[in-house]
């Protein structure tokens, strides 16, 4: 979704440590007090190295203190206690995965106060018993305990080799039990391992903290709040800042983005072939052109033809021809990958033919209302919750990865829903079922409802980033979605949490503003930093919009940020406003363009370099 931070053109752009117990705790622990609704101050953590993020994951009620106003951030953590915070703090990866039937451990009682949160953390990979069906919820859990926990209830993996992770990050890698090496070197990976004061002291067999086990929490949901919630310098494996880097690249994405909207370029073969062979001489090396926008699919679909009633969108030059097909072909033949961009996602005209075929499949705000205003334009929003939908999706970007030779598919967080959104019968339902029959809260920025919602796209995006893969493996799940507060506030489309999932394999991140202090803010932010250490990393610059150009200066000016904070590349949005919509100057600004790119180079491709380490 393509979207600058001012009123929208008519361009479619883009609880507890403990949970609420009312009884003691077995382990001699005090009972914790109620969440608090004003920002948690605890009177023991003020100043303390996890403040920060005890304080936030308390105001998410994921943890609380005590009525004395204490936190204990130095007391330990029993299983049974790590338990119900996981169940708290991952709903999304908890009821994505219950089994038919919990495991049955023998020392812990139907109605002993953690069994619920023992059954769902055992259930869902994030915790396991010992020999004979035994738990040992009294039990403090060691500091690898809680890493494995972590790893395995997210579905973390190790890309790299697990010794030589171990032994680049930490002293004391000898000392890391056999059971816990693979998950312990994912969790590194995927910065979740917080080690103070020193990071290179594991220190695996020790007692977790509460402070300890917050700040992993906090790491592995690190993209859900704008800010760094653990200091840098107590995270393994993070890499400081990198100095400016010469702009002679070996390897970037050069990429442009080519719309049906106030655009010619896909309305004609021959404007499509001409064009494409322009970005190539100017050393483009990537598109991303949109087919699915409006309601309709740009390419002929079968798919579309079954659900909608027609194959291809009906606007003139679209007709007796295959656009995508054609793209793909000239593409190649000018060594220009060609990612397809699923562009509207959920979102759908409100009078097109597909609404009015399938009125029931979309979702609505509190008062029943669907129209969402986008400029001029009135959208609906497809209810992602709901498994016909989900399956349509799911179809038509199967269609394309199986009938075209494209290079990946791309996203962005239209492939969310507006926050407003989500309270139509079938949503309310399952919440209620998941919720002991309560009903969603009023407030549709509640933060349990926002994360309840958020973690449900999340799972309907694994399911389509593997049902990608089954069909073409090395076919890359790109995503261009807004900076990661405004996506997951505004359009619950958590994308850090798929970046650390491993459900994205290239990141185009949208950044479209005028001021260069801004832009560069953006780039700074700790989510971005992060995916940068995972994947390739590039980022959405705007060239313009049909009444608005950018100035070169500006774009130049962009472009250079990005290249000295050793980002993967850059890609504009959109190719008209590069040069076409300034008639007096076209040579002017494509020299521009030019100029930024003196030679051919490779783009960055994670799918192959993976490809590359598992044949070697």
């Amino acid at each position: 979704m393509h979207k600058i931070y001012r009123p929208r053109s008519p361009l479619t752009f883009l609880t507890t440590f403990l949970t609420a117990i009312a009884m003691v705790i077995a382990a001699g622990l005090m009972t914790p007090t109620t969440a608090q609704t004003s920002p948690t101050k605890f009177k023991d953590v003020q100043g303390h190295w996890a403040q920060n993020c005890i304080e936030n994951l308390a105001d998410q009620k994921i943890i609380s203190g005590y009525p004395d106003g204490s936190f204990r951030p130095s007391a330990p953590v029993t299983r049974a206690e790590f338990a119900a915070m996981v169940v708290k703090a991952f709903p999304g990866a908890v009821n994505a995965t219950l089994p038919t039937a919990p495991i049955r451990f023998s020392d812990v009682a139907t109605n002993y106060w953690a069994a619920q949160s023992i059954d769902k953390a055992s259930g869902a990979g994030f915790m396991s018993g010992y020999p004979g069906r035994i738990f040992r919820p009294a039990q403090n859990i060691p500091r690898a305990q809680v890493l494995v926990a972590l790893a395995g209830g997210l579905g973390y993996k190790a890309a790299q080799p697990v010794a030589t992770t171990l032994s680049a990050n930490f002293n004391d890698a000898q000392a890391i039990p056999d059971y816990a090496r693979n998950a312990i070197a994912a969790a590194t990976e995927r910065q979740i391992v917080v080690n103070y004061p020193n990071a290179k002291s594991l220190n695996p067999n020790q007692v977790a903290t509460r402070a300890d086990v917050a700040a992993a929490i906090c790491q592995s949901r690190a993209g859900t709040s704008q800010l760094a919630l653990i200091p840098a310098q107590y995270v393994a494996g993070n890499k400081p800042q990198s100095q400016p880097q010469s702009t002679n690249k070996t390897s970037e994405i050069r990429g442009v983005w080519l719309t049906n909207v106030d655009s010619e370029i896909l309305f004609s073969r021959d404007r499509l072939k001409n064009d494409l062979q322009d970005l190539a001489k100017l050393k483009f090396n990537t598109v991303y052109p949109t087919v699915w926008n409006w309601g309709h699919t740009l390419y002929p679909s079968q798919v579309a033809k079954k659900v909608i009633g027609t194959e291809v969108d009906p606007t003139p030059g679209l007709q007796g021809r295959d656009m995508l097909a054609e793209a793909v072909e000239e593409g190649h033949r000018n060594n220009l990958a060609v990612i397809p961009w699923f562009e509207f996602g959920f979102m759908a005209p409100a009078e097109s033919d597909l609404v009015a075929r399938h009125p029931d499949w979309l979702t609505t705000r509190q008062d029943g209302s669907t129209i969402w205003a986008e400029g001029k334009h009135s959208r609906v929003w497809l209810n992602p919750f709901q498994p016909e939908v989900q399956q349509f999706m799911i179809d038509l970007v199967t269609e394309i990865v199986t009938k075209y030779d494209i290079d990946g598919i791309q996203f962005d967080d239209h492939f969310g829903l507006p926050a407003q959104f989500g309270y139509d019968p079938i949503t309310v339902k399952l919440y209620q079922q998941e919720h002991q029959g309560q009903s969603p809260p009023s407030d549709p920025k509640d933060a349990e409802w926002t994360r309840w919602r958020a973690d449900k796209i999340t799972q309907v995006f694994a399911r389509t980033f593997e049902a990608i893969k089954a069909r073409k493996p090395k076919a890359i799940v790109s995503l261009s979605p807004n900076p990661q507060k405004f996506s997951y506030e505004e359009f619950l489309a958590d994308w850090a949490t798929w970046e650390r999932r491993g459900l994205v394999e290239e990141l185009l991140l949208q950044i479209y503003r005028t001021d260069l202090n801004t832009f560069i803010s953006e780039l700074d932010q700790p989510e971005v930093r992060a995916a940068k250490q995972h994947i390739p990393v590039a980022i959405g610059i705007l060239a313009g919009l049909k009444d608005r150009l950018m100035p070169t200066p500006q774009i130049q000016a962009q472009v250079q940020a990005v290249r000295d904070r050793d980002f993967k590349g850059v890609s504009f949005f959109y190719y008209e406003t590069m040069w076409n919509f300034d008639t007096n100057n076209v040579a002017r600004r494509k020299t521009a363009f030019q100029n930024l790119f003196t030679s051919n180079v490779t783009r960055p491709n994670l799918v192959q370099e993976q490809a590359v380490k598992t044949e070697g």
